[in-house]
């Protein structure tokens, strides 16, 4: 039935999302902005549930030149706040309002929680042993001795990144750009040179 202006009445679905009072409380749209982001949803997503592999596929869509499926695992693992393998219409207007109208540090969190992809709080420097995953200039000429040491969550994002921008870069990116970038990124900030970026050291650094 059309509420009008009333209270919204959510059809019965297989998910039933949260009532739109709680949404308003947990997020900064408006009334008349979350029926538009419920009715698209809806429209999307039938059950009310999205899983990994349809977001891949709409996200996708914004990304035609590139391939974009590795960022969008990374992404619908950020949106799926309870980590149940699927979305609901709660947790995508919670995160497209930190996204959307989050204060800085709400963003700045949002963002560090994407790169902390083991989510233990840390963004750790790790070694990899005689292996350069791929990267064109990262092998130590012995061979036998680590490749310098890149944070392996943010390289995976960082090569997702790259990966979902295609070819239509100018210039054209070298593979070891991914590498050099966040090693770039990294050293920036670790203040403490310890080998793990916590997110105090994320903010400051994001905030200079």
């Amino acid at each position: 039935a059309d509420s009008g202006d009333t209270d919204v009445e959510l059809p019965t679905i297989r998910h039933q999302p949260e009532g739109l009072e709680q949404l308003l409380a947990r997020t900064k749209f408006t009334k008349t902005e979350l029926q538009s982001l419920y009715r698209g949803f809806k429209n999307e997503c039938p059950s009310g549930l999205v899983d990994e592999e349809t977001f891949t596929l709409i996200y996708s869509r914004f990304f035609p030149q590139g391939d974009a499926s590795s960022y969008a695992h990374f992404l619908f693992d950020a949106f799926d706040a309870d980590h149940n393998g699927a979305l609901c219409f709660q947790d995508f207007a919670v995160g497209l309002s930190v996204l959307l109208r989050g204060t800085e540090q709400q963003k700045l969190k949002w963002t560090f929680d994407l790169y902390d992809v083991n989510k233990d709080g840390y963004v750790t420097k790790e070694v990899t042993v005689g292996n350069t995953g791929g990267l064109v200039g990262w092998a130590h000429p012995d061979g036998d001795l680590p490749v310098p040491c890149v944070p392996q969550d943010m390289l995976e994002i960082m090569k997702s990144i790259y990966a979902m921008m295609g070819r239509c870069t100018e210039p054209a990116l070298r593979a070891s750009a991914p590498a050099q970038h966040v090693e770039l990124f990294f050293q920036k900030m670790d203040r403490n040179r310890d080998g793990v970026v916590t997110f105090e050291e994320f903010l400051a650094t994001c905030q200079e």
